[in-house]
């Protein structure tokens, strides 16, 4: 598939504030692990190759297994995700597939069961960023790099 354009040499400005969300990102208290199985999540259900060459790359960087990596989209299926991830991996996949039915006041419940207002924030920004980035990619036809 070819690459209809580079957003980031097209609309810089654009590309510059889609930036300042990962930049943002970086200051919350959200670990590494968490960001990239948000990333990893939402890239999944949105299908964008992109994102996910890059984010599972990332998680392995930051000290994910494998075995996790694989089974992510199986998460409730199995006990290798702690409590905490298993609601944000919900939160997550209810955002990315918001008009379904939204975030329903179950998983924000669940949530809040283990994040206060300003971490459950920061998450929701963590997923609104990645499904912004996925649609960017999916878009543009964004390449994955080979190798």
């Amino acid at each position: 598939m070819k690459q209809r354009f580079d957003l980031s040499k097209t609309e810089p400005r654009a590309y510059k504030a889609m930036a300042g969300l990962e930049e943002y990102l970086k200051t919350t208290a959200l670990t590494n692990i968490q960001k990239e199985l948000i990333k990893i999540r939402a890239s999944q259900i949105n299908g964008c190759a992109f994102c996910l060459d890059m984010h599972t790359k990332d998680a392995l960087k930051y000290g994910e297994t494998q075995q996790r990596i694989f089974l992510l989209n199986a998460w409730r299926e199995t006990d290798l995700y702690s409590d905490e991830e298993k609601a944000i991996l919900a939160l997550t996949e209810e955002i990315t597939l918001i008009s379904q039915k939204g975030l329903s006041e179950e998983t924000y419940q669940w949530i809040s069961k283990y994040f206060n207002e300003n971490e459950i924030a920061q998450i929701i920004m963590a997923v609104i960023t990645i499904n912004a980035w996925n649609r960017i990619a999916i878009s543009t036809h964004t390449p994955v790099p080979k190798g």
